[in-house]
């Protein structure tokens, strides 16, 4: 096995690796913390020194990662082709 080939075969494990491990994590678990309230639900304002509800996760603290988002379109598109 030349070096050239080592090195693609490298890569392609690593890139099959990667791709299934997120796909079992959107499995497992299909949300994630919301980048813009770090999963505290509530945001500070912009004036003042109150607080308001993130507006991104609805107050939740989570969101739907984008490999789950798209996981679940193409399950609706299977669905309604038949």
């Amino acid at each position: 096995m030349n070096p050239a080939t080592l090195a693609a075969s490298a890569v392609i494990a690593t890139a099959l690796f990667v791709t299934v491990r997120y796909a079992a994590e959107c499995y497992i678990r299909p949300f994630r913390r919301c980048r813009s309230c770090q999963g505290k639900r509530r945001k500070p304002n912009r004036i003042g020194r109150g607080m308001h509800d993130c507006r991104r996760c609805h107050a939740t603290g989570l969101r739907l990662r984008i490999g789950r988002h798209l996981w679940n379109h193409l399950r609706a598109l299977h669905r309604d082709s038949r």
